[in-house]
């Protein structure tokens, strides 16, 4: 018999906060990554793929790296950009845990 899955085991703060680490050591190491292939002269690492590791909560890291590696600190896209993302992430944060 298949037991049912309660998602309140899955969805715990302590799952959010391994998952929020790890997303954002994550976007850290593919910044890191990027900028030592980018000195390389090999393949890179879509900037699309940057945007949506910062949009799915690894903004911190991402915006650590940019800086701590001075990797897409000359592009506005990023500069702004990364912040924005980081920014209206925890203001919803906020928001969900004020309405919840």
């Amino acid at each position: 018999m298949i037991e049912e899955i309660n998602l309140n085991t899955i969805f715990t703060l302590n799952n959010f906060i391994l998952y929020l680490l790890l997303i954002n050591l994550f976007g850290f190491f593919i910044m890191w990554l990027d900028k030592t292939k980018a000195r390389k002269g090999s393949w890179r690492i879509a900037e699309k793929t940057l945007f949506i590791v910062t949009a799915i909560g690894g903004g911190i890291g991402t915006i650590l790296g940019m800086y701590i590696f001075r990797h897409k600190t000359q592009k506005i896209n990023f500069i702004i950009g990364l912040p924005i993302i980081t920014i209206l992430e925890i203001i919803l944060f906020i928001y969900l845990c004020i309405t919840h």
